[in-house]
Order: structure tokens, then sequence, then C-alpha cells
């Protein structure tokens, strides 16, 4: 589900492979945050790269894997694992580098938003359909890939932004072929991981330093709400009739 790598230049991959579509289940979040915590924690390691085989980056949490629950364990397991997951990426030692192709939505939002860069592919697609399955959630990360007025129509219409509309806000630094992605990848991280590593990993912690955006404390404040419309029974109305032919 979640695969690492490192070569001898200190670029570790992080490859997330969960078909049909990279929703991750509980155990997919926490493993991923435990595969980039670790990465961080090898001083060997000088950049990550966070990608996914298959149709798409990430389709967020495995919706069929709550609705199986027989109680609310696995929403607040999923909700923790994200937060985690999420948390991993900005925490991370050293830069992480995003690479997004198809469909990158919900809790993808959150692993891209959390990035230190970012490239995708032209077939790329950034969204939160969370209204349209009673949920909320990773606004906090929209609002660092789109401007604020562009994030709240698209949290309200369960809009997508393409790769090219990302690309002229100046959060996706490159939009290449998807068959060119992980090259385009790998070269920004190659440019990263010639650099002094004690410098790099200073610039990381002095950035998240100075960072006016409170990305943990803000995402916690969204996961209340998603609490809120579970325990009142509106988030199963919500993707019943959303369900609905």
């Amino acid at each position: 589900m979640i695969n690492t790598t490192v070569d001898g230049d200190g670029i570790a991959e992080v490859v997330m492979d969960n078909p049909p579509v990279n929703a991750l289940p509980v155990a997919g979040w926490y493993g991923l945050a435990d595969a980039l915590n670790a990465l961080g924690a090898n001083a060997a390691v000088r950049v990550v790269v966070l990608r996914a085989e298959g149709r798409g980056f990430n389709a967020g949490v495995d919706i069929k894997e709550l609705q199986a629950a027989t109680d609310f364990g696995a929403l607040v397991e999923v909700n923790r694992g994200c937060a985690a997951a999420f948390a991993a990426v900005y925490d991370c030692p050293v830069p992480v580098i995003s690479a997004v192709h198809g469909f990158c939505l919900g809790g993808g939002i959150g692993l891209v938003g959390n990035s230190d860069i970012i490239v995708a592919s032209d077939d790329a697609t950034f969204g939160l359909p969370e209204v349209d399955r009673g949920a909320l959630g990773a606004a906090t990360h929209l609002s660092r890939l789109v401007p604020q007025h562009r994030m709240r129509a698209m949290m309200y219409t369960s809009a997508t932004a393409t790769a090219a509309e990302l690309h002229a806000y100046g959060s996706v630094l490159t939009v290449v072929p998807r068959a060119e992605l992980r090259d385009a990848a790998l070269a920004v991280a190659r440019e990263i991981a010639a650099k002094d590593p004690t410098v790099i990993r200073a610039a990381k912690a002095s950035l998240n330093g100075i960072d006016p955006w409170d990305v943990k404390r803000s995402y916690r404040y969204e996961q209340g709400f998603t609490f809120e419309l579970n325990l009142s029974g509106v988030a199963d109305r919500v993707r019943d009739e959303f369900g609905r032919p």
C-alpha cells in the first residue's frame, strides 16, 4: 500500500499504491505517517518525493471502510490517521515534493497542501468534495493552494481546480505531461539533494517556524464539525441522498 525507497543521493520516494483510486483506509493513513516519519529520522535522507501509482494521486479516505463500521470508531481513527499523515508531511525535517497526477481529492489535498513543493501532470485536478459526503476538512490545506474566495467556492460547490490553475496561482511549481511527472519531480529533488543537508534541514525548520498558518490546529478545528455532522446523523443522510440516481 505504501512503498518507500532511498537512493544513493539521499532521495527518498514514498509511493501510494492502493487500487482502484488510492483511497486510503485507517491503516494506510497511519502507514503513510510512519513511513514519512522514519524517512525524516534517517540522516541519509535529503529530500522526499511523495507520489502514487494508478489512476490518480489520492481520493481521500476509504468511504467503504467507514460505511462498514458499526460505530464511530473507524471515523475517529481515520481522522486521527489523516491528521498524522498530514502532520508527517509538514513536520518532515527535509523538503517533501508531491508529484500529483489524475485526481487529488479530500485527504490528498491535505497531503499536497502541507508539502513543500508540488509538481503536477497536465491531467491533474484538485478538489474537496466533502460537502457531498456530509463531511468537512482540509480547507486548511486547500487555502494553501488557491486564493481564499476560490477556496470557498470550491468547498461550497465541490468544484475542482486544474494543475494549470494552481500553476498560475504559484502553488504548483511546474506542470508536465503525465509520462514526465516522476522525472520532473526527481529533477527538483536532485537539485535539493545536492545542497548541504544541514542547511536544507535548517531551512525547512525555519520556514515552518515563520509559517503564519498553524495547519495542525486549524485542521483539528475543522474535524470537530465533521464529527458533529456524523453524530447528528446529517452525514449519513447526505451520503445516502448523494448516492441516489
